[in-house]
């Protein structure tokens, strides 16, 4: 009777420890859990580890993200500086320590990838088929990896600002929504990359950087020399927004929206007085395009286009056309690629108006209904 119960309260433990989301192993259960029946990822950890501590929530996710496929898969860790005879049996030599236990085997395989959530769900998906059921959360945020990162930081093209980051920091946790919105805010800005790479993950890249501690925030300008300048701003959006705008010749207001000075060109300021003073607008400018000889200058053409309107439709134009503008720019549904042009072109039409002295019109005199776009 003692020897059933006995037998009875192992294989109760063993069913509360396999029901775990990571199954804790010990040398009571480990032969009976890793027996070659399923595959089986085992990390040897010690619990006073910093790697360990590390890995750890990304290891709960892994373990989470496959929590469907428990018949076939198990996803497991062992207190190797506790149960010290399981760490000698397997070869540990230091934490943390993967190996793959293939099915149909209880010889282990070492694991040599990367500590991502999405490194060790691609391994066991190569290992076994089976996919991981990751709930993405749309980010704006680009992630980079070992693997990415030149081919996204090194673009000469690119300004980018990266967060090097570890999943347990206090300080990088409270970081995140607020980078978030950063990286919502410059979403439409083409040669503006927000991005975070974890470095506890991928120490390569800390080491590469001189990371000491988290998070630890680079930004590395466009150009050939790409060498990084640490940022030491504040945290607020607001403060990043600035801090981009003086860098990277950008011109957001935290929240998305461009400011006041988003396509304002200085190179346009003596056309637009020459061609709102002048008796004949047709002629001046038939003279001003002999003059706006970049085509590809988009912002540039918007001017041009601009004048072409007034001079079919007069001075009103630019009253109602910034009213109508304005509405456009309030509306929600309006994506925020839209909203940029309409900034744009409202504040040029400003440029015209202050040129000329025109009052702008109050939204309350422009109609109800939404204009059909002119420009």
């Amino acid at each position: 009777m003692t020897a059933t119960r006995s037998i009875l309260a192992l294989l109760f433990a063993i069913l509360v420890v396999v029901t775990a989301e990571v199954v804790d192993l010990t040398p009571t259960n480990f032969d009976s859990i890793i027996s070659g029946d399923k595959h089986a990822l085992v990390e040897f950890y010690a619990p006073w580890c910093g790697h360990c501590k590390s890995l750890a929530p990304t290891y709960e996710e892994l373990s989470t993200v496959f929590k469907h496929a428990t018949k076939d898969l198990v996803i497991a860790k062992v207190d190797a500086d506790a149960h010290r005879e399981l760490g000698t049996r397997f070869g540990v030599q230091g934490f943390p320590t993967l190996k793959w236990f293939p099915k149909g085997s209880t010889t282990p395989e070492d694991y040599q990838g990367g500590r991502s959530l999405e490194d060790l769900a691609s391994y066991i998906k190569d290992k076994t088929s089976i996919n991981a059921r990751i709930k993405k959360v749309p980010t704006d945020v680009a992630t980079l990896t070992s693997s990415t990162f030149d081919e996204i930081v090194m673009d000469p093209a690119k300004h980018v600002l990266v967060t090097f980051t570890a999943p347990w920091c206090g300080h990088c946790k409270n970081l995140k929504p607020t980078y978030e919105k950063l990286a919502k805010t410059f979403a439409t800005e083409p040669n503006v990359v927000i991005a975070n790479v974890d470095a506890t993950a991928h120490p390569d890249l800390g080491e590469r950087f001189g990371v000491q501690g988290y998070p630890t925030i680079k930004y590395f300008p466009a150009g050939k020399d790409k060498a990084p300048v640490a940022y030491e701003g504040g945290r607020d959006e607001a403060d990043f927004v600035e801090f981009l705008n003086a860098n990277a010749g950008t011109h957001r207001s935290a929240g998305g929206a461009l400011n006041a000075a988003a396509g304002v060109l200085d190179s346009m300021a003596g056309h637009v007085r020459a061609f709102m003073n002048a008796e004949d607008r047709a002629a001046a400018l038939k003279e001003i395009k002999t003059k706006v000889t970049d085509a590809k200058d988009k912002t540039a053409a918007l001017y041009v286009k601009a004048m072409e309107k007034v001079v079919a439709k007069g001075d009103e134009y630019l009253a109602k056309e910034s009213a109508r503008l304005q509405k456009l720019l309030k509306d929600e549904t309006v994506v925020q690629a839209k909203k940029d042009l309409f900034a744009t072109r409202a504040n040029i039409l400003r440029t015209f108006q202050e040129a000329f002295g025109v009052a702008e019109t109050d939204d309350a005199e422009v109609a109800e209904e939404k204009p059909k776009e002119e420009l």
